[in-house]
């Protein structure tokens, strides 16, 4: 552990293992520095993480080295799968008294799964998925929504989620936060391709796809989601990326196979996820999730 490190956990405030240094990572692990805590950090391709050494973090090869010294491990990864194995490569590294908070957003199985593997490695487990993306994680302002089996954690993860979240909601149960977080993109998926369909729509019936949003604003419906995603719709400026679009695609997955497997047919959320992944087989996964507009809504011929 660097000399900053040990003196801020000298101080009782934890030092945090970010394991994923991506669009979400990184903007975390810079509230979790701007916050006093002491950073430890690791990705897959060192040079993404490389960075955040500019800030204070201690750049780390591997997940276990990561891991060493810290009281809380945060994973920011893409999905169940590579949370699981990465958090299986920290093993060696994990202190017997360490919290791993689980970001990623998973199905509500999934993250009994990972509660499970918590059990396994010997730690305790912080269900954690976010509200946000790329813009309210740089500014610390994202909704942290939680659970965990062991409430006696809370206090100690708290100044973590402070520091990159304005708001935590916690849960009764492990399992009920993905189960939120999901409900929550369903709605703010649909939103999106219903933007997109009304802005197609408009432009096909030779009207300007402006007036669409300037119709909106100052509506019952209007949120500044619309007055921020349309706009880019029209102006194609959409790749530079807030909310990736693989990364919605897989949510929406998510989304279709848990409602089927309570018993669901969500017929708008199916038809949302299949133009997010139709979008993603024409190469637009990369881009932000309103590159959806780019997808042809055209009757084939």
């Amino acid at each position: 552990m660097s000399g900053a490190n040990q003196a801020r956990s000298r101080q009782g405030q934890p030092v945090v293992a970010v394991l994923g240094t991506g669009t979400m990572g990184d903007a975390m692990g810079r509230n979790i520095a701007s916050a006093g805590l002491g950073l430890r950090v690791w990705n897959r391709k060192r040079a993404t993480a490389e960075p955040l050494a500019g800030v204070g973090a201690v750049v780390c090869d591997t997940a276990a080295e990561a891991c060493r010294g810290a009281s809380v491990v945060l994973t920011t990864l893409a999905n169940e799968g590579v949370v699981a194995d990465v958090m299986d490569q920290a093993r060696d590294g994990l202190g017997d008294d360490a919290v791993w908070v689980q970001a990623c957003t998973v199905s509500p199985d999934g993250s009994r799964r990972l509660g499970d593997q918590a059990a396994d490695l010997g730690v305790a487990y912080v269900e954690a998925p976010l509200l946000g993306t790329k813009e309210p994680a740089v500014a610390g302002t994202l909704t942290v929504l939680a659970a965990s089996p062991r409430t006696d954690v809370r206090d100690r993860v708290q100044p973590v989620l402070d520091a990159v979240g304005s708001r935590t909601v916690w849960l009764d149960e492990v399992g009920q936060p993905s189960s939120l977080k999901l409900a929550y993109n369903a709605w703010v998926l649909t939103t999106v391709e219903g933007i997109a369909e009304s802005l197609t729509l408009a432009a096909a019936l030779g009207v300007d796809p402006h007036l669409v949003i300037d119709v909106i604003d100052g509506s019952g419906l209007n949120s500044p989601y619309v007055q921020s995603k349309g706009p880019k719709m029209i102006d194609d400026d959409l790749d530079a990326p807030s909310f990736p679009l693989e990364a919605a695609a897989k949510d929406a997955g998510l989304i279709t196979d848990t409602a089927r497997a309570a018993g669901l047919h969500l017929g708008i959320a199916e038809v949302v996820s299949e133009r997010l992944h139709l979008a993603e087989d024409d190469g637009l996964g990369r881009a932000d999730v309103a590159a959806t507009y780019r997808t042809s809504r055209r009757t084939p011929t």
